[in-house]
């Protein structure tokens, strides 16, 4: 007996007793615990991503555009790309602030080195890890935008913000690239020493709409 064969027997022994039953698209099936309410699924996420160290801010739809002024300005922000689906109105007023917006050309990592910052939208937001995931639609742009400048600001809608990973894991497209992101680039040596921006941005603001 191959020790694959060992294993996969163990596993049948173990789950012998396992009397779930399977999806009706032949799925495995998942536990998903229920949110206890919008509000304190919101609560949790914005908590949790600020747990990262991210900087988490919420506001209504009028008040986009200027949180991600500040947020540009917070972070002495000259440049910054954007997606070209991203709304319009939310860096309208970026044009009279002296902060250069570029537009995503087929831009080369290295060109990318030379912007401060990148705006984008998200796809889900995830309270119970305080994980935003990005699917790349026109709204969210290629994943080199958000992982070469040094800052990223993510807008979510409070409609995209689910309760765990299960719920989000139904909602995303697996043939799509997704990017999970949990709070800014970081990473630690041998003696625990945590540096940031190492592997993509070094600042996470995250606008919370609604």
């Amino acid at each position: 007996m191959s020790a694959r064969d060992e294993i996969l027997g163990r596993l049948r022994k173990a789950t012998a007793d396992v009397t779930s039953p399977v999806g009706d698209r032949g799925e495995v099936p998942f536990i998903a615990v229920e949110s206890p309410g919008v509000e304190a699924t919101l609560e949790l996420f914005a908590e949790n991503v600020a747990d990262y160290r991210a900087t988490v801010v919420r506001c209504d739809e009028a008040g986009v555009a200027g949180e991600v002024a500040a947020a540009l300005a917070r972070a002495h922000a000259h440049s910054v790309v954007v997606p070209d689906g991203l709304e319009a109105a939310w860096i309208a007023p970026l044009q009279d602030s002296g902060v250069r917006i570029v537009s995503d050309e087929a831009l080369t990592a290295a060109q990318l080195d030379e912007v401060d910052a990148v705006v984008t939208a998200a796809s889900v937001g995830i309270a119970t890890t305080g994980t935003i995931v990005l699917d790349h639609t026109p709204d969210q742009g290629r994943r080199l935008l958000t992982l070469v400048p040094d800052q990223h600001v993510c807008v979510v809608r409070a409609d995209q913000v689910v309760h765990d990973v299960p719920h989000a894991v139904a909602l995303l497209d697996p043939q799509r690239a997704l990017t999970w992101i949990s709070g800014p680039s970081a990473t630690s040596d041998i003696e625990l020493n945590r540096v940031e921006g190492v592997h993509g941005p070094r600042t996470l603001d995250v606008i919370i709409v609604g």
